[in-house]
């Protein structure tokens, strides 16, 4: 008997980890999808991708719940970028490749969180109605997904955009401050975030470090940034802009 307890406890360990493999494909798969739906403005299905209480954090502001998230995929990206149209419109190029993911998945099976990067290509073609322009952009994601009804969503998707920069001049000319975080919420602005990230992210040539949700993975010890340099030049900027 102890032997076939054993063995039933082996096969229980690897059913185990090989659903914990499953959950990291399907989270993958879901994270994935979720670049190919921006990259063709497809932002109902977006919207889809997420649990009901899901957020977005975008630009310094979070944007809560399924109603928050709608404000800013419908309301804002799709009435702004494809004039009102779910799917892509002529000379409008959104491209976000999904990238260099690392996913880990609690115990229990029922979340999961997951670094990643972004590296996108932008813009409006000059023959398409509109402002012509063309910029590069990289983030980095720390995400959390969530299991409801045995379907993995997204719980939070938090996208930092650290760089930008134009086609022409590349990301060393970028303005400070290119693109303005947020400062005010809805409905006071009826396309704001219901909150304030704290502390405000800024963007290139700031160089902060985003927080691993996970331990250093040899030494097992936490992953603790040093961001003491990062914003350092912003000083001497502002106090010449004076």
């Amino acid at each position: 008997m102890s032997d076939i307890a054993a063995l039933t406890t082996r096969i229980e360990r690897l059913e185990h980890e090989l659903a914990i493999q499953q959950d990291i494909h399907q989270i993958r798969r879901l994270q994935y999808t979720y670049g190919y739906f921006i990259d063709k403005s497809q932002y109902n299905e977006v919207v889809d991708l997420f649990a009901e209480d899901g957020e977005v954090w975008f630009l310094g502001g979070i944007y809560q719940r399924k109603a928050g998230v709608r404000r800013l995929y419908i309301e804002r990206f799709q009435k702004n970028f494809t004039q009102g149209h779910n799917g892509p419109r002529y000379g409008w190029l959104l491209d976000h490749p999904q990238m260099q993911m690392v996913i880990d998945v609690a115990a229990d099976r029922s979340a999961a969180q997951l670094r990643g990067r972004s590296m996108m290509q932008a813009g409006l073609h000059h023959t398409a109605e509109g402002q012509q322009r063309a910029w590069w952009e990289g983030g980095i994601y720390e995400n959390s997904y969530v299991r409801e009804d045995g379907v993995w969503k997204i719980k939070a998707l938090r996208y930092y955009p650290f760089w930008h920069g134009s086609f022409a001049e590349g990301w060393a000319k970028t303005p400070i401050d290119f693109i303005p975080m947020a400062r005010t919420l809805y409905p006071q602005d009826p396309l704001g975030p219901d909150k304030l990230m704290d502390p405000q992210p800024r963007l290139w040539p700031a160089t902060d470090i985003v927080p691993f949700h996970y331990p250093h993975p040899v030494t097992g010890k936490p992953i603790v940034p040093d961001n003491s340099r990062a914003r350092e030049g912003f000083r001497d900027h502002e106090s010449r802009s004076r």
